[in-house]
């Protein structure tokens, strides 16, 4: 059964991959860095101090921190627990798939899905009811995703556990903030 998961993982990928255009390659590869989504990250920044007092503000920020820091960690740690190889790192497969990135560390589970749809599901669970327009925020997570694939480095099945852990990730941070923290601020926004 595993192998069988793992066969159709890969097998996909490559299809997948393979749909690549070379003149696009200059914007997946620029989508999936980090630094890209800067002006994203402030524009969440802004949003949370424009819709909530300062002291909330503060603390939904403080939230989102731990938050990255502990997917980092819980990325970081079974990435190296299941040392599954990249696809650009694996003999079998690297000379049939285009790779425009080439990291060395292990794939499973992608941490561009766990973290950026951990902070996505957070922060959009945070200002829901007072952006309306927030659950467009989930296209940066996903494009975001889609471009591990494009460059060359992780699974489907790697993006879909990442993508898993950061939806659960960001719902468990809300919990906690809703039973420790906003009981004790100013004002309360269930």
């Amino acid at each position: 059964m595993l192998e069988k998961l793992l066969k159709w993982d890969r097998d996909t990928f490559v299809y997948l991959n393979g749909l690549g255009i070379e003149d696009y390659d200059l914007f997946w590869a620029t989508v999936t860095n980090f630094s890209t989504w800067i002006p994203l990250f402030i524009l969440f920044l802004i949003l949370f101090f424009l819709k909530f007092p300062k002291k909330e503000a503060l603390y939904m920020f403080l939230t989102v921190l731990g938050l990255a820091i502990f997917i980092t960690l819980i990325t970081h740690i079974t990435k190296i627990s299941v040392a599954r190889l990249r696809p650009n790192n694996t003999e079998e497969i690297n000379t049939l798939i285009r790779i425009l990135k080439s990291p060395t560390d292990y794939s499973f589970f992608s941490g561009h899905a766990s973290s950026s749809f951990s902070i996505t599901t957070l922060i959009f669970l945070f200002l829901r009811k007072k952006v309306k327009w927030s659950v467009l925020f989930f296209i940066w997570p996903v494009v975001f995703t889609l471009s591990r694939v494009y460059v060359g480095v992780h699974y489907p099945f790697d993006i879909l556990v990442g993508m898993v852990v950061g939806l659960l990730s960001g719902w468990l941070f809300y919990w906690l903030y809703q039973r420790f923290i906003a009981p004790y601020s100013m004002s309360v926004h269930p």
